[in-house]
This record gives C-alpha cells, sequence and structure tokens, in this order.
C-alpha cells in the first residue's frame, strides 16, 4: 500500500519568505486593490507560511509621519492619503447653474423697480415668489436685502447688488437696457398681445418698467433737489 503524497507547505519543505518580503507583497496588494483587504483575503493570496498580520504592522510603521497611511476599515485595511494632506487633493471647479425662469423674472423685476417688496414683485409678475428663488438670487450674490419701506410692515425690500452690475458690465442699474433698447434688439414685440389692456401705472409710477423711479434711482449730485 503506497502512502499518499505529503502535502509540501504542511511538510515545511517550502519555506515562507522573509518578512521584509511578506511587507512589500501587503504593500503591492494594498495598493493595487480597488477597495479595501482583510487579513484573511490578504493572507490568501500570499505564499505558504506568510503572516500577513505581521507584515501589515510593520508596513504601517513604516508609512508612519508619510504622505500616505495604512489605515483600517471596519475589518479590512487601505492605503490612504494622510489626513492632514487632504485638501491638496481637493479640486475647484466651475459649476454652470442655469436660472429658472421665475428667477430670471425675479431678477429683472428688482432690477428695473428696486427697492422693490415680495409682495410689489409677486403683484408684477402676477404669480407668488417662493422663498427660494429669492435665495438663489442672494446665494448667487446679485440680490441683497436693500431698506426697509415706511409702510405698514415695514417689509423689507430687495435691490441688485455690485456683483450684478459686474456680471452684466454695468456701470450702475441706470445702465440697464430700455423697452426702445429691448425692443431694437428683438428681445421685445412691439405690440401688445391681441386683447390685452395696457397696464395701469401704480402710484408715483409713469407707466414704463424702465423709467427711473426716485425712490429706487436717487439723484446724484447734479440732480434735482
Amino acid at each position: 500500500m503506497t502512502d499518499a503524497p505529503a502535502d509540501p507547505r504542511r511538510d515545511g519543505l517550502f519555506r515562507a519568505p522573509p518578512l521584509a518580503e511578506q511587507e512589500r507583497m501587503v504593500e503591492a496588494m494594498l495598493f493595487a486593490s480597488p477597495t479595501p483587504l482583510t487579513l484573511a483575503e490578504m493572507e490568501a493570496r500570499m505564499p505558504h507560511g506568510c503572516d500577513a498580520a505581521e507584515a501589515l504592522q510593520l508596513l504601517r510603521r513604516r508609512y508612519e509621519g508619510r504622505g500616505v497611511q495604512v489605515t483600517r476599515v471596519g475589518e479590512a485595511w487601505a492605503i490612504r492619503t494622510a489626513a492632514d494632506l487632504g485638501f491638496l487633493m481637493a479640486r475647484e471647479t466651475v459649476e454652470t447653474r442655469k436660472l429658472s425662469r421665475a428667477a430670471i423674472e425675479t431678477l429683472a423685476i428688482i432690477a428695473y423697480h428696486q427697492p422693490v417688496t415680495r409682495a410689489e414683485i409677486e403683484e408684477i409678475r402676477g404669480v407668488s415668489v417662493s422663498r427660494g428663488t429669492v435665495d438663489q438670487l442672494i446665494e448667487l450674490d446679485w440680490v441683497r436685502f436693500g431698506r426697509r419701506k415706511m409702510t405698514p410692515g415695514r417689509p423689507v425690500t430687495y435691490v441688485v447688488t455690485q456683483g450684478f452690475l459686474d456680471h452684466f458690465g454695468l456701470e450702475s442699474a441706470r445702465d440697464l437696457p430700455g423697452l426702445k433698447e429691448l425692443r431694437e434688439a428683438g428681445l421685445l414685440d412691439s405690440r401688445p398681445p391681441e386683447g390685452a389692456e395696457p397696464p395701469e401705472p401704480r402710484d408715483g409710477d409713469t407707466g414704463d418698467m424702465f423709467e427711473d423711479d426716485a425712490e429706487a434711482w436717487p439723484a446724484g449730485d447734479d440732480g434735482e433737489d
């Protein structure tokens, strides 16, 4: 009766690589793996007799104080950027954000009627203005809070910012295009919609939404008192 062939690994016919070589193996696996590896997973890939845990501890000590470190992730391990150097990996990107139609209309009303209250914006648009719409314009630094109106309730007003003027290449809000310029540019239909009635001007308004308002546009040094 012949004996079964002996397992060379069990009999120790093949010695485990030196610990320094085992450390290199662990380092290579952690570096190349897209996901953290457990000790069992690493040891299963290493030659028989290797001690992944001991090799890992040696590798951790070697990486102390370096730009990358051997970090524990749950029950697994991974090579990660040192926490204090994370800012070097950050990348600034320019995010293109498209304004909604409601935001564009609200911005136009504020620009041409400032200082204007939320109620006045809603009156001009004919629909309610959500808080998110105004907040978006404030976040973009195109609109800011103006002075409170001397009316019951002292409502806050909204005005455009210097950032708005800079973005659109304007020296002041007085440089905004008027009805004539918008019509010549083809941005407005010179004919009123069929069946539409001419709007009634508000108190102190001339009926032209692009005409200067004494409250909205303070007179300069050469203005009349």
